[in-house]
């Protein structure tokens, strides 16, 4: 039997939606809103703490960009150069790498490594990479070409580490300065991978600068 429209139960009313609220607390909240528009921190005070002939460690009272206050120790340095010197002309499948052992005290041992060392202050990064491959190897190179440039330790350090690929060397008669006692010896790329696979080249400059060049070697072949 139809229902009247007297008798028709009235529809229900849908409840109210509740006002939209964050889910942020308070206090992120306020953080969020204080970030720094251009993703840098704002450096409130900076003092020297150590002063020494490669570099100065300050201590930096900072705002980070997320709004938080806090105090860094930073290890503040010119920045270094890092040469991977590439000969060529024997072999192209299989070229051969200007590598040097030499001993350092911070690391307790012997290390294999690619030429490198620190700019002078204002200097330019190719310029500086040119004096370093020929002091300490005397090497010259025809060809130059920035590799990558990165930060080796960003958490306390502000070294700028770049990378050049030398090719095209030219030998000569190398002058290192009179504290460094360098073993050189040039070592086919295939032999200083197998070194890295084995764990007996620990130098972070060296690692990542020969994998990255032989990776884009694989990457031109494809």
């Amino acid at each position: 039997m139809p229902t009247s429209k007297k008798n028709a139960p009235k529809p229900k009313k849908s409840p109210a939606a509740p006002a939209s609220k964050s889910k942020l607390p308070k206090k992120k909240r306020l953080k969020a809103a204080s970030r720094s528009a251009s993703g840098e921190a704002k450096l409130l005070s900076s003092e020297v703490v150590y002063q020494g002939p490669l570099f100065r460690v300050t201590k930096d009272l900072i705002v980070e960009p997320s709004g938080t206050e806090s105090t860094r120790d930073v290890v503040r340095h010119n920045g270094s150069v890092i040469i991977l010197a590439i000969d060529n002309s024997k072999s192209k499948k299989d070229p051969w790498i200007v590598m040097e052992r030499q001993y350092r005290h911070a690391a307790g041992r012997f290390l294999w490594e690619l030429p490198a060392g620190k700019l002078d202050a204002g200097e330019e990064a190719l310029a500086g990479a040119q004096r370093e491959l020929e002091e300490e190897t005397g090497y010259h190179a025809k060809k130059w070409k920035p590799l990558v440039e990165y930060f080796a330790s960003p958490g306390f350090l502000g070294e700028s580490m770049k990378v050049f690929l030398a090719e095209g060397l030219i030998p000569g008669d190398a002058h290192p300065e009179e504290d460094e006692d360098i073993e050189l010896r040039l070592i086919k790329l295939s032999d200083v991978l197998k070194q890295i696979e084995k764990g007996t080249i620990m130098d972070g400059k060296t690692l990542s600068s020969v994998l990255l060049y032989n990776h884009l070697r694989k990457s031109k072949k494809r």
